[in-house]
């Protein structure tokens, strides 16, 4: 491939809900550039994009696809990005280096839960963007529909450019609306005009209406002269599209059928247009020698930096590091300094990848997307830059995963190789995360959610030949006291010389904090028990907490005061008292109303106005306290409640489901609460094993 200077760069991310068409407006680009020769099939497990073996089994996107489209002697960069929410993360990552978006929406769907939220993701970061409307062959879609759909979410800034025609149900050509002019699609993707049907006549009206609209709102000057009832020109118009569409402040909607390989010539042409290039946008860094801002800005002229924004590793082609270049021109052999490994890396040669291939090029200039491969220390979000000049870009803000699971190895002696294959998993995929759970003696995966999770068995077979299974995870309860109780306890053992002997009274109470495990007191008077004993005592309490006698949890909030004993001057001895005083512990717990507690989450929901009721009443049927309601900047509601821990099992599933995708949430621990007693009846019979035996 040629080698591209920063003016004549597009990096442009589509987005939109799933099954809405990116991946095959792809194929459709590829078609039209000369890329490819035939359009490949999303059902047909042929894309360019969607390569990997899972993608083309599930027949949708998991994995964000980077395809080059040369387009004159412009380079799009095309990141082809997930639609299903499981992986959101993809999509940040793309986002993160992208200069503008394609949100693409389907003709015969509308709008959809990953439109609005596609919408969202481009206001985060700012992002210029054009909308597509697919699937225009289809007879039933509605590009009029949408377009006044989208009017009514997003305002005036919404600027239709075309209006279908269609002949004996046959999608053939368009409108343009800016021109007034009609056009039929020829074979190659390009246009001959043609008579405006008399049906198309009101719609246009209808649709330049809402164009001029949108143009008078990007001055005053233009609001003036259209309320006044002036005609803008051909001119002013381009030219003011040219300026705000760049800016943000109108998104233009054009149309096409993927099927078909129409509208996408028109789209490819007003990408180079319309969207701005790197030269146009900012990027700002930090020097770490100086902790001084660095202006990047993604000029060639400056010193070499880069940002890594995802990583590829694939037991067949083999690891790449996905770099932007944010300043400089990167060449083959380059050395680069990682300041946060504190490390070099020998680049050594340069790639640009389309899909799952990859295409050698002598360099990079600021602005263009890459790759690296075999980089032996920098990971995704770290940034390279010369040792002399070292610079930090800010990470990537990635969704946290709230969505967790129980995993055990199906065949025995497995464990290492799962272990190093979800290694390498959780470094492609940073919204995977494996916590080791010792306390409760598992291994929990969390992902964005269980269709992420799924994907995650079926690689992990597919690809590194070892089974896992899934499975509800364990709670980790407490154990506590509500009551004093006051016992005495004897440990006396006589065998063949010296013998065992200890004797203690103690006291056990609520300490009433349940932060730690307990308290440790002594009262003892007149040596009843020698003080030398006293850090025994304490070890016998310290080792009963550990697993409590009601259910085998941890215990917390015991205060145990030691007030009275006696002593053999031969026999005794501090694992005798040690032993006593867990004795005198199970024997003090018991009487003294032992309860369990559950832990409990501070749940925060994020939903549309009219999901809240819904929501409320589904936290209620999961023991939850809903504590308040707030507004928030994306037009939501931010519900928060307390729920127990074990009622969030599957909760993200169940939030989608009631919200069509619409539902977001997040949750942090907030402390334990006394559990239900029939909570309290099921564990303690479900562990009354665990009370005598040390097993899993």
């Amino acid at each position: 491939m040629n080698v591209y200077t920063t003016d004549n760069v597009r990096n442009v991310v589509l987005l939109g809900h799933g099954g809405c068409g990116k991946t095959s407006l792809v194929e459709s680009f590829a078609f039209l550039s000369g890329l490819t020769t035939r359009t490949g099939k999303v059902e047909d497990g042929n894309t360019i994009s969607d390569y990997d073996k899972e993608e083309i089994k599930r027949k949708f996107s998991i994995s964000t696809s980077v395809v080059p489209i040369v387009w004159g002697d412009t380079k799009i960069n095309i990141l082809d990005t997930p639609g299903y929410f499981d992986f959101v993360g993809e999509v940040e990552e793309a986002v993160a280096v992208a200069d503008s978006a394609i949100i693409v929406i389907s003709g015969k769907a509308g709008i959809e839960a990953g439109t609005k939220k596609a919408w969202d993701i481009c206001e985060k970061y700012k992002l210029p963007r054009m909308i597509f409307v697919t699937d225009m062959d289809i007879d039933d879609a509605s590009f009029r529909q949408i377009v006044e759909d989208l009017q009514e979410l997003y305002g005036k800034k919404i600027a239709p450019f075309h209006l279908p025609i269609r002949e004996n149900g046959q999608f053939v050509g368009y409108v343009n609306v800016l021109q007034r002019q009609a056009k039929r699609w020829k074979d190659d993707g390009t246009v001959e005009h043609m008579d405006m049907p008399d049906y198309s006549e009101a719609n246009l009206d209808i649709l330049r209406e809402a164009l001029m609209e949108s143009v008078a709102e990007t001055s005053e000057e233009f609001m003036d002269r259209y309320f006044g009832g002036e005609e803008f020109s051909e001119n002013e118009i381009r030219q003011a599209l040219r300026v705000n569409v760049s800016e943000g402040s109108i998104v233009p909607v054009l149309m096409g059928s993927n099927l078909l390989s129409r509208g996408q010539y028109t789209l490819l042409t007003d990408i180079v247009k319309y969207l701005p290039g790197p030269h146009q946008r900012t990027i700002m860094g930090i020097n770490a020698k100086t902790n001084e801002g660095y202006n990047a800005d993604y000029d060639f002229a400056k010193p070499k930096s880069a940002y890594v924004f995802k990583t590829i590793i694939d037991p067949f082609i083999g690891k790449y590091s996905l770099i932007k270049v944010n300043s400089g021109v990167l060449k083959t052999d380059d050395v680069l300094w990682n300041h946060h490994k504190d490390a070099e890396e020998k680049i050594g040669k340069l790639y640009v990848m389309r899909g799952n291939k990859v295409e050698e090029v002598p360099e990079l200039h600021a602005g263009d997307i890459g790759a690296l491969s075999k980089l032996v220390v920098t990971a995704t979000t770290d940034s390279l830059s010369t040792k002399n000049n070292p610079i930090l870009y800010i990470r990537t803000t990635l969704s946290t995963p709230y969505t967790y699971m129980r995993y055990k190895a199906v065949n025995k002696g497995d464990d290492d190789k799962i272990s190093q294959a979800l290694a390498k998993m959780t470094a492609e995929d940073l919204t995977l995360k494996v916590v080791n759970d010792s306390e409760m003696n598992q291994t929990l995966i969390y992902g964005i959610g269980n269709q992420q999770l799924d994907v995650v068995v079926s690689k992990l077979k597919e690809r590194y030949k070892v089974d896992i299974e899934l499975s509800q995870p364990k709670i980790a309860f407490r154990e506590t006291i509500k009551k004093t109780a006051d016992v005495e306890y004897k440990y006396k053992k006589q065998s063949g010389g010296h013998g065992q002997y200890g004797h203690v009274k103690m006291t056990f109470e609520p300490s009433g904090n349940l932060e730690e495990a307990y308290e440790f007191t002594q009262t003892v008077v007149g040596g009843a028990v020698p003080k030398n004993f006293f850090p025994a005592v304490e070890k016998g309490v310290q080792e009963g907490v550990k697993k409590g006698p009601l259910a085998a949890y941890p215990v917390v909030g015991v205060k145990a005061n030691l007030y009275d004993g006696s002593y053999h001057p031969v026999d005794s001895s501090e694992m005798a008292f040690k032993t006593a005083a867990l004795g005198a512990f199970k024997k003090g717990f018991m009487e003294a109303g032992p309860i369990l507690l559950e832990p409990i989450a501070s749940l925060k929901v994020y939903v549309p106005d009219n999901y809240t009721g819904d929501i409320m009443g589904d936290l209620n049927k999961r023991r939850g306290r809903v504590l308040g309601m707030n507004p928030v900047e994306t037009g939501k509601q931010e519900i928060v409640a307390d729920v127990p821990y074990k009622e969030l099992y599957g909760y993200g599933t169940q939030l989608r489901s009631m919200t069509g995708g619409l539902g977001e949430f997040s949750y942090e621990f907030a402390r334990y609460e006394q559990a239900p007693s029939d909570i309290q009846e099921q564990e303690i019979e479900n562990r009354a094993n665990k009370v005598t035996k040390d097993v899993d």
